[in-house]
């Protein structure tokens, strides 16, 4: 049995990828499944993969179910499309579109074609993982979590550029007044005395 590694490019940014590994005779629903997986995506929106060519063009359909839009040919099924049945060249390429709103688009491309199946492994696998995905309904960071707590502190959602320049109008219309050292009025009196 044929074991098939894909290397699945977050289309925005190539550096950004995960490996799948899955059986030739598994279907296009258990890689839809194992990608949504690996980048930590939820599977309630529609999906489709393309069959492309080294162009990254978009050829046959391969759709979770029939949509209400158009198509230039009936679409295969992911349930009813063995993912051997659509190889037709050592480097295959696939386009994989997520979430017809959001239009998340992944590259997706056979990396190796293995005999050897490992027993320690269930099929379909993530089996590399590079750089930090796009997460699916905001923004990821290093921080996590804790960065939601920190940007409603301070409520960076505003998107201020930074600090204001020296003379610069406060919230009464005055210019504030800086020394030198960038402190103002009483501040300023205050770090004379200390010089």
């Amino acid at each position: 049995m044929a074991i098939l590694k894909f290397r699945v490019y977050f289309e925005e940014d190539d550096a950004v990828y995960r490996d799948v590994a899955i059986r030739h005779t598994q279907n296009f629903k258990d890689l839809h499944f194992s990608i949504l997986k690996a980048y930590e995506f939820d599977n309630r929106h529609q999906a489709t993969f393309y069959r492309s060519n080294d162009n990254w063009q978009r050829g046959r359909e391969i759709s979770f179910e029939i949509y209400d839009k158009p198509y230039k040919a009936k679409p295969l099924l992911m349930a009813d499309t063995t993912i051997g049945s659509e190889i037709f060249d050592t480097n295959q390429k696939f386009v994989y579109v997520y979430d017809f709103n959001r239009n998340w688009t992944f590259l997706i491309e056979l990396i190796n074609v293995s005999k050897e199946e490992s027993s320690k492994i269930t099929y379909p696998a993530t089996t590399r993982t590079e750089g930090i995905g796009p997460q699916q309904y905001g923004t990821r960071s290093m921080l996590g979590d804790k960065f939601v707590d920190i940007e409603e502190k301070y409520d960076l959602t505003k998107g201020a550029e930074g600090f204001g320049s020296e003379g610069e109008a406060g919230e009464d219309g005055e210019e504030s007044e800086t020394d030198e050292a960038g402190l103002g009025g009483e501040e300023a009196a205050e770090g004379a005395d200390e010089y």
